[in-house]
């Protein structure tokens, strides 16, 4: 079957933030965005007829920011979508796009309305404006407030912001801010993430420097703890590790990534997973624009073994909250998951950081904060 998820990435930016290392490129040129849009036509003509689609039911646009668009930017984007797609999206399809607050304009915001976009991910990260200075952020928390409170009056029912945390000199009652100010926003969907200090981003340098003042382990736990109480207080329910939303109201788009279903891939960087093949585009947006002139842009293409793929099933369904369904991957690979991984799997229970319940295998919550650790157990050489 072809994939029914795909991932469009625009790599640009209006600057670039401390703590990123994704495929981004800050760009005063509207000549080389229309040359990249132009690009993505082409490897989406060239993709699409490879593995036509059957049923499209989740795109997602990330980036970088795909609201850096201008708005003629964004019409050119979403028509050539709907030019490939727009006969294969299913009747009740999720279609997201991600967004930094103060670039969604209402005018922007009716092009996308109008060309099917129905869910908006906000990357707010705090409403500490001293914090968001500290990240490279260029936005302010009171425009968060109004960006997702234009985007509610266009007409944005599905709305999700993201938030950081253990960021450098961010307190537990820093944060509890940040939360309370989320929640206090029409939002049907939150994620929160740890800050990783990547290399190749000016927040390495400064690690290694030690002028990177971050909090400690049990400070950054303790924010974690706080995190799911307040979200499940609110009635943000606890879907996978790093994700909450009201019932029903969970990502689709990402759950595919999460229970190792295929999706198409497309832009600088961009990854996909299409009949068994996993590929890599290329990244540096002259290189990628090259090769999409004359095919393909990707620079690497492999079959997954089943091995891998198994392995790839249990490190991204633990991170579900409820977890690997057990039937299902013994259907899919013709194996249990205790034939193909029962030592391990029972040291981990035997720890307390797995358990089988349900018809699922799952973290407990003694595993939740350190599912890292229990995932690298299920890597063979």
């Amino acid at each position: 079957m072809a994939p029914r998820a795909v991932y469009i990435h625009i790599p640009f930016c209006a600057n670039k933030c401390y703590y990123c290392d994704f495929n981004t490129f800050v760009t005063h040129n509207p000549q080389l965005v229309w040359d990249y849009l132009r690009a993505l036509d082409r490897e989406m003509e060239l993709t699409f007829s490879l593995v036509p689609p059957e049923r499209v039911e989740t795109i997602f646009v990330g980036g970088g920011t795909p609201t850096f668009l201008d708005p003629e930017q964004m019409r050119f984007f979403l028509e050539t979508v709907a030019k490939h797609l727009g006969g294969k999206l299913t009747a009740d399809y999720e279609f997201t796009m991600e967004a930094n607050p103060g670039t969604t304009d209402r005018e922007k915001l009716a092009i996308m309305s109008a060309f099917g976009v129905n869910r908006l991910s906000f990357g707010a990260q705090s409403f500490d404006d001293r914090l968001l200075q500290r990240l490279g952020r260029i936005h302010s928390a009171d425009e968060i407030r109004r960006s997702v409170e234009t985007a509610r009056q266009a007409g944005f029912a599905n709305l999700s912001l993201d938030l950081m945390f253990g960021l450098p000199e961010q307190s537990l009652a820093d944060f509890a801010h940040s939360l309370q100010q989320a929640l206090a926003l029409p939002l049907r969907h939150l994620s929160a993430y740890s800050l990783k200090v990547e290399e190749n981003t000016l927040f390495h340098t400064l690690y290694q420097k030690d002028q990177l003042p971050l909090p400690s382990e049990e400070e950054e736990l303790a924010m974690y703890w706080l995190l799911i109480e307040r979200m499940e207080e609110n009635g943000f329910l606890m879907y996978e590790i790093s994700n909450f939303a009201q019932p029903g109201w969970e990502s689709r788009h990402n759950q595919t990534y999460w229970l190792n279903d295929e999706y198409y891939g497309i832009g600088a960087g961009a990854h996909g997973y299409v009949q068994g093949r996993r590929h890599v585009n290329a990244g540096p947006l002259a290189v990628y624009m090259q090769l999409a002139a004359k095919g393909l842009p990707r620079v690497e293409e492999f079959a997954v073994e089943q091995s891998e793929a198994m392995e790839n099933e249990l490190i991204l369904g633990l991170r579900l909250k409820r977890g690997v369904n057990l039937a299902r991957f013994a259907q899919r690979y013709g194996r249990t998951v205790w034939q193909e991984f029962g030592e391990v799997v029972s040291q981990q229970i035997a720890k307390g950081m797995l358990e089988e319940a349900d018809g699922h295998l799952r973290l407990t919550r003694k595993g939740l904060p350190l599912g890292n650790e229990v995932f690298m157990q299920f890597l063979r050489d």
